[in-house]
């Protein structure tokens, strides 16, 4: 078992590009040892709902990952698990105005579609912040910052969404900054 190595030490040689070095079974090993991230289970989940005929499910779930290709091509590299979960909630905003659009157009139909796949692709991302931790983190920021106005809604508004990592929509904590320093 000298051969193994842990799985941080083969993912630096990887990033160094030494790992052609390595016999093509053990890099084979090391792949299958991975942990599964968001855009493989979102993969899983579609060769899921081409079997159980969920043709909705699969469409929602295709143009989610042809977005995730698009953005790792024109970033020329792999995305991590935040980029991901970024174009996540765009997928699902995107949606979001669509629902509204076809709301007013009078379309419910429609915008029940667009709701349902919002309602989707929400499942991949982490549980939102609940009212009073985003308070908190608010509160934190503004403390850090000196904030006093509204006019200083930019400097807390960017501190609080690095803080709170894609759990927080960007229109909510923009409503409860500005709520707080009014």
């Amino acid at each position: 078992m000298e051969n193994w190595k842990t799985l941080i030490d083969l993912k630096k040689e990887e990033e160094e590009g030494n790992i052609a070095n390595h016999e093509p079974l053990f890099v084979a090993k090391l792949n299958s040892t991975l942990i599964m991230g968001l855009k493989e289970n979102i993969e899983q989940n579609i060769v899921t709902a081409l079997k159980s005929r969920e043709s909705d499910k699969v469409q929602t779930l295709r143009m989610v990952i042809a977005s995730i290709k698009n953005e790792a091509i024109a970033k020329r590299k792999d995305l991590s698990e935040e980029e991901i979960q970024s174009i996540i909630q765009k997928e699902i905003k995107k949606r979001k105005e669509a629902a509204e659009a076809f709301q007013k157009g009078g379309r419910a139909k429609l915008a029940e579609a667009e709701k349902a796949e919002a309602n989707l692709l929400q499942q991949y991302l982490p549980e939102p912040l609940s009212e009073e931790e985003l308070a908190k983190i608010i509160q934190e920021v503004i403390q850090e910052t000196g904030a006093e106005s509204v006019k200083d809604m930019g400097k807390v508004i960017s501190q609080v969404m690095v803080k709170a990592k894609g759990k927080a929509e960007g229109k909510q904590v923009s409503e409860k900054v500005r709520q707080i320093l009014s």
